[in-house]
C-alpha cells in the first residue's frame, strides 16, 4: 500500500489566501517579484521634466549658450576680459600675451615659408635637398628664440606680478603664440610691433 506524504489541497488554498493572522515584527506581506521591483526603479536616463516646461527650459539653456558663445567670440576679438574663456583669463596670461605681440618671432614665418617650399621643391630638383635642410635649420632656431623669449617674459612675469605667480602652462602657451602668425592669433593682439609693455 503506497502512503503519499504531503499538504492536503485545503491547507495549499488556505495558505494562498492571505488569511494568516496579523503578527508583531513579521513583514506581514507578500515578498514583490523582482522584475516588479526592477520595473518600479527604471528611471529615464535624461530628465526633461516633460511637456511645455521641458521643452522650454531647454531652448532657454541652448539660447544662453549661444549667447555666452557670441560674446566669447567677441572677446577673442576686442580683448574683454570678462569674456575670454579661461584659458586666456587674467592679467599674467595677458601680459605673456603682449610680451609675444609686442615683436617680431621666427616661428610666425614658418608656416608660409613651409608652404612656399613645398611648392619650390617641384622645381629645385637637387636643390631641394638644401632647400629642405635651410628649413629645418629655420624651425631650429625659430624654437631656440623662442625658448629665449620665454625665460625673458618669465623675469619680467616674477619681477611685475611677485616670486609666488603661478608660471604653470605658460610656456607652452607663450611658444604656441610665437608659431602663429599674427593675423591668425586668437585672442586678437592688443599691443602694436615695438611698443612698451604696461
Amino acid at each position: 500500500m503506497l502512503i503519499v506524504f504531503g499538504r492536503k489541497k485545503s491547507d495549499e488554498t488556505a495558505a494562498t489566501a492571505g488569511d494568516h493572522p496579523h503578527r508583531e515584527g513579521a513583514k506581514n506581506r507578500p515578498t514583490p517579484k523582482r522584475k516588479d521591483q526592477e520595473a518600479a526603479r527604471k528611471r529615464p536616463l535624461v530628465q526633461t521634466g516633460g511637456g511645455k516646461g521641458g521643452k522650454s527650459a531647454k531652448a532657454a539653456d541652448k539660447a544662453a549658450r549661444r549667447e555666452q558663445a557670441r560674446k566669447m567670440r567677441e572677446a577673442m576679438v576686442t580683448g574683454d576680459e570678462k569674456n575670454l574663456p579661461p584659458r586666456d583669463k587674467g592679467p599674467v596670461r595677458r601680459y605673456v600675451r603682449d610680451a609675444t605681440d609686442v615683436r617680431f618671432s621666427l616661428g610666425e614665418m614658418l608656416l608660409p615659408l613651409m608652404l612656399a617650399v613645398l611648392v619650390l621643391s617641384l622645381f629645385a630638383g637637387r636643390w631641394a635637398t638644401f632647400v629642405f635642410l635651410g628649413v629645418y635649420v629655420l624651425i631650429i632656431v625659430a624654437i631656440i628664440d623662442s625658448v629665449l623669449l620665454w625665460k625673458r617674459t618669465k623675469k619680467q612675469l616674477l619681477a611685475r606680478f611677485g616670486e609666488d605667480t603661478n608660471t604653470q602652462g605658460l610656456a607652452m602657451y607663450q611658444v604656441m603664440r610665437t608659431f602663429q602668425m599674427r593675423r591668425t592669433r586668437m585672442p586678437k593682439p592688443m599691443v602694436d610691433r615695438g611698443d612698451s609693455l604696461r
